[in-house]
């Protein structure tokens, strides 16, 4: 029997042979079907390839008219999404919509813009050099997060900009026999706080339910004040934590795998971006500590994954300094991802806002 055994191969486990099959979707192949990639006669390339004719990049990729959700992938029977690549203008990164279904279930895993599945949420770009994700020049964006299933798995992306989009994608996966029983599903959840409340925090998700790991996450900060921003703990409240969590950061660099501020000795921040974590973008009007910067981090937990049986709950505080040596709670625009995997089935997301709520302005 062929088990799912070796989707997350390391170095050592290249030789071992498998009867697992290898399929990828794409534009030019969009069922994954065996033997049929470059066979599409109509397409985005069709006139480009007019003198060539098929197999020539007729189909490279597709147009989502404004408004509508794209199925990019049907994938049925069991195995695992090894790799997601695409690419679009950034203008639209936060207004594309990506969604993975998992098992035929009703709600999304996975419901998060795509610049900020990919750590790019501000709709700059901004290269990412980790091991689970990679966003490279100019715009290709990589994710490798193991995404197994059972019975199928569905991939949409929604448009919701006002305009007709240009998507070029690849999906590659594997199908197996079976998929081994202690195999988890892979979730992700689009917040936003604009701005956090005076003296609140900012909930990275909430409503966790059932047994998993935490493995990663992605802020997308913007400060809406002068001076430090990141004295804020990130609380982790696991299995029935209520007024005190179970793990509680020192402060929003040291989470992200920095300290001091993030500052160079120059006076200017130090940028990032390595396997398991980064802080990798920083678009600031002028200084060092001016109103309205914003900042791109990441933290992947894949050396230690956060390991919850029942339930899970994750805040950060936006806290930064006023007078007298006293915290200043903050009002500043954050959006996160989470990323964990767990049993199914999994509590449904919180709707996402409407245009406006999700738009960098």
């Amino acid at each position: 029997m062929e088990l799912l055994n070796g989707f997350t191969m390391s170095l050592g486990d290249l030789p071992r042979l498998s009867r697992a099959q290898t399929r990828s979707i794409s534009a030019e192949n969009p069922s994954g079907e065996k033997g049929r990639g470059g066979a599409a006669t109509e397409g985005t390339g069709a006139h480009a390839a007019r003198d060539l004719g098929q197999g020539w990049k007729v189909s490279p990729s597709i147009n989502i008219p404004s408004g509508a959700t794209w199925t990019i992938a049907d994938i049925r029977g069991a195995g695992a999404i090894q790799h997601i690549w695409l690419t679009c203008f950034p203008k639209y990164w936060r207004s594309l919509i990506l969604r993975c279904y998992w098992d035929d279930e009703p709600d999304p895993s996975i419901e998060v813009p795509v610049g900020d599945f990919f750590c790019n949420g501000w709709c700059v770009r901004s290269p990412v050099n980790s091991l689970p994700v990679a966003v490279n020049p100019a715009g290709g964006m990589n994710a490798y997060w193991p995404m197994p299933f059972r019975q199928s798995a569905r991939t949409t992306v929604e448009n919701r900009s006002s305009d007709e989009v240009t998507l070029y994608y690849q999906i590659d996966y594997t199908l197996v026999d079976e998929v081994l029983d202690n195999m988890a599903y892979f979730h992700a959840e689009w917040r936003r706080s604009n701005p956090i409340p005076y003296k609140a925090v900012h909930t990275i998700v909430d409503g966790i339910q059932g047994s998993g790991h935490y493995v990663g996450t992605y802020l997308a900060w913007q400060s809406n004040n002068n001076g430090w921003w990141g004295e804020g703990e990130i609380k982790f409240y696991l299995d029935g934590d209520s007024t005190f969590p179970t793990i509680c950061g020192t402060g929003t660099e040291d989470y992200f795998g920095g300290a001091w501020n993030f500052e160079q000795p120059q006076g200017q921040y130090g940028t990032y971006s390595t396997p398991f974590l980064g802080f990798h973008q920083v678009i600031k009007p002028d200084g060092l500590y001016q109103s309205q910067q914003r900042f791109g981090m990441y933290r992947w937990h894949i050396m230690d994954p956060i390991r919850f049986a029942r339930d899970l709950r994750v805040t950060i505080q936006a806290l930064g300094w006023r007078s007298d040596g006293r915290y200043l709670p903050l009002q500043d625009d954050v959006a996160s991802v989470a990323f964990w995997y767990q049993t199914e089935p999994h509590a449904p997301h919180p709707p996402l806002p409407d245009r406006d709520a999700l738009e960098v302005i």
